[in-house]
């Protein structure tokens, strides 16, 4: 762990990329709104947790692509930051776009189903979503653990997974209460501005980051 400190900028980077990725909108979100107000708050969490576990297994595919593909490849850490930045300014646009004109949050109505199917429910939905995958990369563009040990891998994989659970469990227990759908209803238009100021920003750090 003497090493850490090298590794911690670029593992706060990642962090703070994909906390703005898990918390934003998307497959993931609908599929809890329908589950969290017609099945529960606790059939919701499962479901998140196999999100989380989900996009835990693309991280470390993707980690595992990424090193065998830097170790052939010297230019290819370029390339990576080039497709990661775009990426996000695509996101950004996205989030733009949905400020301009909000689209409708609405309920997907779901049939009551036990926990292991919600938990693989969650974790499918996730390793098969084009968009998760594209996120990763663009989070493995800040080559934040590459050439670490480990410790320091297994810390980064571990941290990854409580930060998109925590997201994720959030999104469970708010959108199970109907207060707070009113208020993110009306709040919509600012919230994907913030997004897209913030996918705009670490696009811009990606692209000039060395």
């Amino acid at each position: 762990m003497s090493d850490l400190p090298l590794y911690l900028p670029g593992i706060l980077a990642a962090y703070s990329i994909l906390l703005v990725g898990a918390s934003s909108p998307g497959p993931a979100v609908a599929m809890l709104l329908g589950i969290s107000t017609t099945q529960g708050r606790t059939q919701s969490l499962i479901a998140s947790l196999g999100i989380a576990t989900g996009s835990i297994t693309i991280n470390i595919l993707t980690m595992a692509g990424i090193g065998l593909l830097l170790s052939e490849a010297a230019w290819a850490m370029t390339a990576l930051r080039i497709i990661g930045a775009t990426y996000l300014m695509w996101l950004a646009w996205g989030a733009f776009r949905k400020a301009i004109d909000p689209p409708t949050v609405t309920v997907a109505q779901v049939t009551p189903k036990p926990a292991s199917v919600l938990f693989w429910q969650g974790y499918l939905l996730q390793v098969t979503n084009p968009k998760a995958i594209a996120f990763w990369l663009a989070i493995a563009s800040v080559g934040a653990v590459i050439g670490a040990g480990p410790v320091i891998i297994g810390g980064f994989v571990l941290g990854a997974f409580v930060i998109s659970f925590a997201a994720h469990g959030a999104w469970s227990i708010m959108l199970s209460t109907r207060p707070f759908r009113a208020a993110y209803t009306r709040a919509r238009r600012w919230v994907e501005a913030a997004l897209g100021a913030f996918f705009v920003f670490a696009a811009y750090k990606i692209a000039t980051e060395r």
